[in-house]
């Protein structure tokens, strides 16, 4: 990983990084704020539009961390410019999803329909009655919110009935044999 930690991250114009006294990095961008506490071990550095990140020494776990802090702040300068988005997809015989107001309602095969209550710094969306799209600017609450999104209903892999990230690809089985036995 330390190949990775030792690459600078570029600033995007508009976006503004400040690192605190206690090790507390802050990416200001145009979609909001997001912050992370860094290990100690890790010193991160803006220089020149640049983010550096160094590490203390080369133990293992300290190079493991200096490529996943680097890759985290990476993330964070990602998410307040771009922003990252999942998109789930709903199949099933009557099986749909509706917007109603901030909340999401799902209608995934039980005996009641399932509303997705909304998080802090996420947005719910749904092009189609079969999609529901989760944003946001923090890559691991996204990938959260939709992974739980995703269990309500998990794909079964007779019919593909149930709730499946879009793109995914899902390993059918092989139904009973339909014929009777010979004597």
């Amino acid at each position: 990983m330390s190949r990775i930690g030792r690459m600078p991250i570029q600033l995007p114009a508009g976006v503004e990084v400040k690192v605190s006294a206690d090790n507390v990095v802050t990416v200001k961008g145009p979609k909001g704020e997001l912050s992370r506490e860094v290990a100690p071990v890790i010193t991160v550095k803006v220089e020149n539009n640049h983010v550096i990140c160094t590490r203390a020494n080369d133990e293992a776990d300290v190079k493991a961390k200096h490529g996943l802090y680097r890759k985290l702040i990476a993330n964070m300068v990602e998410g307040v410019t771009k922003g990252y988005e999942k998109t789930l997809v709903v199949n099933g015989v009557g099986y749909k999803t509706s917007k109603q107001g901030d909340k999401v309602i799902l209608e995934v095969g039980y005996s009641h329909n399932v509303p997705l209550e909304p998080v802090p710094g996420i947005t719910y969306e749904c092009p189609s009655p079969t999609e529901v799209t989760v944003k946001g600017i923090d890559k691991e609450l996204v990938g959260q919110v939709a992974a739980n999104i995703r269990a309500i209903r998990k794909t079964e892999p007779y019919h593909a009935y149930g709730i499946s990230y879009k793109g995914e690809v899902i390993v059918r089985k092989e139904g009973k044999k339909g014929g009777k036995g010979k004597k």
